[in-house]
């Protein structure tokens, strides 16, 4: 790849702190990942001292795939690239405080979603129904279950992420802040907010004046001086308070910090980011230096012209100076971008999907050496400033033309026809309707089910309504419910496709997959409420607060890439891109936003306790960085479109609208269609540039077990069933990893610590009171078991919780960390993997699992171990010891590569006959009928 002179010259700067300016597309993953083989050149540096910040996981999957190549092609074999981390900044503050601070191994984190279902089920224990609302010229009153938990969750965000003057702020709400951190902590869980939080004051210079610092402190703040000499954050406009607090932990022992972002993309500023970060990096950082990359390589020339003169439009002292310019391969022609009116909305969306149509197979080249393929549906975005209140008209018209479409995240989730027929499943339980009521429901979902079918699927939920008092509470789940209802009816992926097609199948089980999602995120708040009661508020939580609760959630199910249409929020798009985009419904008041009124973050915390308080507003430049952000998604084809919307607001078109009209490239009429002999139509062809790919062994034993329960999990995004003692395995799991990091730095424990070690890291939150003493017990007696087997090995321990990577094959990763590396008495190293009846798998799976950790401990440290062990932490259970087997060890990279090749080809087939596999799994029930005999 050519490089330009300024990319050049962020990759050669790593002598003082460097600020890169990064306009859309210009190229940032490739210059990050060769500045950091600049790094890895320099005398003494080794991957463990880098720290690579991105804004998502999949972003950090590209960027730590293209480094691991470049460092191959310059450097070759480089020892210790899994310990580069390349992630965001909650999972390395989660990896840190997980790895040193003992107290923190036992939490669950939250998704934004569980977290807020936590405070509606614990509305006075977390703060919510005890802090006050202040409206100008009335009483203050409480915030309310459910109606404000939304608006509480961001206040609680807010007075952990931003700077905040606790004396401006009124009693109740840093109460109602006590209050919820104390119940995180008495539950032992972690949200988004606390992790970073947590880390970032754990990294504060101890005070000058009282006792010793505490344990955590030192261990933290010990680990990063000993580790971190170069980190690099990218995204950094959209960094909010407490990152950047962390980022000054991070480099307060002197290490080097790069970081690259783009002002004109800050869009986060309703969530706290605050541009000044990057507009006043060199003023902080005084010896920092600049460099702007303005090439975008993605976009064609005409829709870099739009973009540029969007930005163009900010406050020029809230901008850094710069000028985006053209170099990509994409060629444009008139007829490229349109900006068009329409009387209705109906007609609007009418026209996006007749375009769509139209577009379907025209030829598209990817990249300049690529050859043109056909576009097919996933070529196709579009893209509102709010899904949820434009997106309806053209669902309504894409569903009637039979156009595949996702609309990412879940909040329009629950509208589909297979899940609106899924929620009956639950009213009837709830008793609000009667049997006919599912039949209907799952006949209009029109999945080719047989009413025969549903009938006996009914006879499902009678079972669940039938739990009566004295029964174990885990007999009827609501996933399992579920699961076995799909099963009962004949919702398996081979028969749908019989009856409706292999798209309308996909779709259907992406949707009905992602809803198992929404029931896990309910289930794991509500598991140990009694069946009626769990099944009953979650009926109402679907009728009333579901789709509230995803309206912002960017949650997709892992891998799935369905050959559909996507419909997003411009806020979704970010970091992606697309041959066409559509941006519709650009209306004053909408795309510009009006301020929104009602109820508010100032209603609760006033405007003086919050540094900047304004920029939680937004402002007409925020909006303008959002349409910017918008039409930089766009490869070739840009789509603009305004109609009028519901009430007086939106009658006229957005100002924004109104600028792009004025662009020599925009066309504000379609021009004719040619004839279609001029065309050169190529088949639709979805682009099968899969990136590359990165598996933790997790997942990848999923694969090794059985390819369709991989794909039912992680493509389509099922969750198992909760099982009431979940957790006892990973508690035992991580006593030992206290045991054997205490025995690294040389501090033996021995048998007197052994109920403290587990009252400090057993939790099983879904067990009952009873069975939760059972369970400590159990695992007291293991531990004192173990200790009295291996006490006097503990001082050969070599590593514990040892992060490693395996790059066994082109394009595959495959990360884990290996429980134990130690010596043996014969002076030979062992990996050691526990196991216990919660993390039991097939021994072939073991076998296969611990030789790539062999494989990834010589590609780490260029040491070759010679025995794999499985100590079994369960009493009366044997374990076993064996030599590394070379044949196998050869033997594993063809299985890697064949199970990355499956899931770019989703080619996930399930197994040819039941097996003991299949009779552990928790997906039978939708994937064949289990035998009626054993």
């Amino acid at each position: 790849m050519q490089l330009t002179s300024n990319q050049l010259a962020a990759i050669d700067t790593v002598d003082r702190h460097l600020g890169i300016v990064a306009c859309a597309g210009s190229g940032k993953t490739e210059v990050i990942a060769r500045r950091v083989v600049k790094l890895l050149r320099l005398p003494g540096v080794e991957p463990r001292h880098i720290v690579a910040f991105t804004f998502t996981d999949r972003a950090a999957g590209e960027l730590k795939q293209r480094i691991v190549s470049r460092v191959r092609e310059e450097l070759g074999d480089v020892r210790g690239l899994a310990e580069l981390f390349v992630g965001t900044m909650h999972g390395y503050a989660l990896s840190m405080l997980q790895s040193q601070v003992p107290e923190t191994f036992k939490c669950t984190v939250l998704s934004d979603v569980q977290a807020r279902v936590l405070i509606d089920r614990n509305s006075r224990a977390s703060g919510l129904t005890t802090t006050q609302i202040r409206t100008k010229g009335k009483p203050t009153r409480p915030m309310k279950r459910y109606v404000n938990s939304r608006l509480y969750q961001r206040v609680l965000g807010m007075l952990r992420e931003d700077e905040i003057d606790q004396d401006e702020s009124p009693s109740d709400v840093l109460d109602g802040l006590s209050s919820y951190r104390a119940l995180l902590q008495r539950l032992h869980y972690l949200d988004y907010s606390e992790i970073l939080r947590l880390a970032a004051d754990l990294l504060l210079p101890p005070p000058s004046t009282g006792g010793p610092a505490s344990e955590p402190v030192v261990n933290l703040r010990a680990h990063v001086q000993d580790t971190v000499r170069y980190v690099v954050v990218d995204e950094y406009q959209d960094t909010n308070p407490v990152q950047e607090q962390l980022i000054a932990g991070l480099i307060q022992f002197g290490a080097n910090l790069c970081v690259v972002g783009d002002d004109d993309q800050t869009i986060y500023q309703w969530r706290g980011s605050a541009v000044n970060n990057i507009l006043t990096f060199t003023t902080r950082h005084s010896s920092a230096k600049t460099v702007t990359l303005n090439e975008n390589f993605r976009s064609s020339k005409a829709v870099v012209d739009l973009a540029r003169r969007v930005a163009e439009g900010i406050d020029p002292s809230r901008r850094l100076s710069k000028s985006m310019i053209a170099s990509g391969h994409q060629s444009y022609d008139r007829g490229d971008l349109l900006a068009l009116s329409f009387g209705t909305p109906q007609e609007e969306a009418a026209w996006i999907c007749d375009r769509i149509e139209w577009m379907i197979g025209l030829p598209f080249t990817d990249r300049a050496s690529a050859p043109s393929r056909g576009l097919a549906y996933s070529d196709f975005a579009v893209l509102f400033r709010s899904v949820s209140g434009d997106a309806d008209p053209l669902v309504t018209e894409m569903r009637a033309r039979g156009i595949r479409y996702i609309i990412k995240g879940l909040s329009r989730l629950f509208q589909t026809p297979e899940v609106q027929a899924a929620k009956t499943c639950f009213d009837y339980i709830a008793g609000t309707v009667d049997g006919d009521a599912v039949v209907t429901a799952w006949t209009d979902a029109r999945l080719g089910l047989r009413e025969e079918a549903l009938k006996r699927g009914v006879k499902i939920l009678d079972e669940a309504r039938g739990w009566a008092e004295g029964m174990p509470w885990d007999t009827y789940t609501i996933q399992g419910t579920y699961q076995r209802f799909l099963g009962e009816v004949g919702v398996r992926e081979e028969h749908l496709t019989a009856e409706v097609g292999r798209e309308r199948s996909e779709l259907a089980f992406y949707n009905l997959g992602r809803f198992s999602t929404a029931i896990g995120d309910y289930e794991r708040i509500h598991f140990l409420s009694s069946p009626p009661d769990r099944f009953a508020t979650f009926a109402k939580w679907l009728e009333h607060q579901a789709g509230d609760y995803y309206e912002e959630s960017d949650a997709d199910a892992g891998y799935a890439r369905p050959d559909a249409v996507t419909i997003a929020t411009v806020h979704q798009a970010k970091g992606m891109q697309w041959p066409a985009v559509f941006v519709p419904c650009m209306r004053r008041n909408r795309f510009p936003s009006k301020r929104q009124g009602g109820l508010g973050v100032f209603h609760i915390v006033p405007e003086a306790a919050v540094n900047d308080a304004d920029r939680y507003r937004g402002s007409e430049d925020d909006e303008r960085r959002l349409f910017y952000v918008a039409a930089t998604r766009a490869q070739k084809y840009l789509a603009l479109s305004f109609s009028p919307g519901p009430g007086k607001l939106y009658q006229r078109e957005s100002q924004f609208f109104a600028e792009a009209t004025r662009n020599t490239y925009v066309l504000t009429r379609e021009a004719a269609r040619p004839d279609e002999s001029t065309l050169n139509r190529l088949p639709s062809t979805p682009l099968a540039d899969t990136p590359d790919i990165v598996f933790s062994f997790s997942e990848l034993k999923y694969l090794f077990e059985c390819p369709y329960q991989f794909k039912l999990r992680f493509l389509y995004g099922f969750d198992s069933p909760l099982q009431k003692e979940l957790g006892y395995g990973k508690s035992l799991h991580d006593v030992m990893a206290e045991v054997h990091k205490r025995a690294v730095k040389g501090d033996i424990v021995d048998t007197t610590e052994v109920e403290a070690l587990v009252d400090r890291h057993l939790h099983a939150p879904f067990a009952p009171e009873p069975l939760k003493e059972q369970l400590r017990n159990a695992a007291i007696r293991s531990v004192h078991r173990y200790l009295r087997e291996n006490g006097s090995r503990l001082a050969l321990t070599v590593h514990s919780e040892q992060p490693v990577e395996v790059h066994l094959t082109p394009g595959v990763t495959v990360s884990g960390r290996i429980d134990l590396i130690r010596r043996i008495d014969t002076g030979e190293q062992s990996i050691v993997d526990f196991k216990s009846k919660e993390r039991a798998q097939a021994d072939a799976v073991t076998r296969d699992q611990l030789h790539i950790y062999v494989a990834g401990y010589e590609e780490l440290s260029g040491k070759r171990a010679d025995l794999v062990e499985v100590l079994n932490l369960d009493e009366g259970s044997r374990s076993s010891r064996e030599e590394v087997n070379d044949t196998l060890l050869k033997e594993i990279s063809g299985k890697v590569a064949k199970a990355g090749d499956q899931l770019r080809h989703n080619d996930m087939p399930r197994k040819t006959s039941w097996c003991g596999t299949c009779a552990a799994c928790d997906f039978a029930a939708i994937c064949r009928d289990r035998p009626s005999t054993p």
